[in-house]
């Protein structure tokens, strides 16, 4: 981090696997809503650990890019091996890939290994990444006063909401509501993360009365004067509204969108069963056993379209999606 592409290359990351969960969440939730069961991670059907896979990909880049591409000598310590201070949050960053590397690793060891309590360790892991996430943010040694700080705080808002929908997950797994927040605030994370990026970084979306700066190796972005630094903070926290309400009406239109894709409500069944009662007591009733037919193939088709909507796999033992 600490660049622009430091910043827009983990918050793409954290955006897809956002999207990928809220997605899956609900069309979860629509095909099963008596028996949803929620999923700390969703297979594929030709790669099942694709997720997981991507994820410890994307940590190791980052953890390359920080302690060994990134800096001048590429590699992060001093001549007498200690830690510079201008290579601090270069550490920081990394533990917080190490962390999500870890948690993707054992969650394949974990899958493939089957213990019982595979799906509370699951979500155990990930807590404790986003719980060390919002700790080293919260304590990051990069300057919390200026326009950056400002950023920061924000950002550690979507990861306590990532942290504490994940530890409620072990003991709700069958919230739907709480996956869903849960994929929005990781979907958010990457929003503003990129957001950072692109206003930290660029010399034209810097606000008025504000300019960029080298210090320590690193450019920051300070303001000349309180009254341009207040503005500056007060425009962030606008910014910050403005993405949470799209967040919002986005994921509200989603959710929208996949259940008329899979139209498998209890009304429909009740009017089904409701239907064949009434026509066990037809003697006449061969023109009505030909519509209930129909109707029922309609609700079918309708489900089979549901599951063309997103194909993913199979993953812990209580939630079979394709059933």
């Amino acid at each position: 981090m600490g660049t622009l592409i430091g910043h827009v290359a983990p918050g793409f990351g954290f955006l897809i696997i956002g999207f990928w969960h809220l997605i899956n969440h609900i069309k979860l939730h629509a095909l099963n809503p008596k028996s949803y069961t929620s999923s700390p991670w969703f297979p594929t059907l030709r790669i099942k650990y694709l997720e997981l896979y991507l994820i410890m990909v994307g940590c190791s880049l980052s953890i390359s890019m920080e302690l060994f591409i990134g800096p001048d000598r590429h590699q992060p310590l001093d001549s007498d091996g200690t830690i510079p201070s201008n290579h601090l949050h270069n550490f920081e960053h990394s533990n917080i890939s190490l962390t999500f590397f870890t948690y993707a690793f054992f969650s394949i060891l974990l899958d493939k290994l089957a213990p019982p309590a595979q799906y509370e360790l699951t979500n155990l892991l990930g807590a404790v990444a986003f719980g060390l996430e919002l700790l080293l943010f919260h304590l990051h040694s990069a300057d919390h006063m200026g326009i950056e700080g400002q950023y920061h705080w924000l950002l550690q808002i979507a990861v306590f909401t990532s942290l504490a929908t994940t530890i409620l997950g072990i003991s709700y797994p069958k919230s739907f509501l709480n996956s869903f927040v849960r994929s929005i605030s990781i979907m958010f994370q990457g929003i503003w993360l990129m957001v950072m990026g692109f206003m930290l970084w660029t010399h034209s979306l810097i606000p008025k009365g504000c300019f960029m700066n080298l210090e320590e190796g690193h450019k920051v972005v300070r303001c000349h004067g309180e009254e341009a630094l207040e503005r500056a903070k007060s425009l962030v926290n606008i910014q910050f509204s403005w993405y949470v309400i799209g967040v919002i009406i986005f994921a509200m239109t989603l959710y929208l969108i996949v259940i008329k894709s899979c139209p498998v409500k209890i009304f429909e069944y009740q009017s089904l069963t409701k239907f064949e009662s009434q026509d066990e007591e037809n003697d006449d009733g061969d023109d009505d056993d030909v519509e209930a037919q129909k109707k029922k193939k309609g609700n079918n088709h309708k489900i089979k379209d549901c599951k063309s909507f997103l194909q993913i796999g199979k993953t812990f033992a209580p939630m079979d999606i394709d059933r």
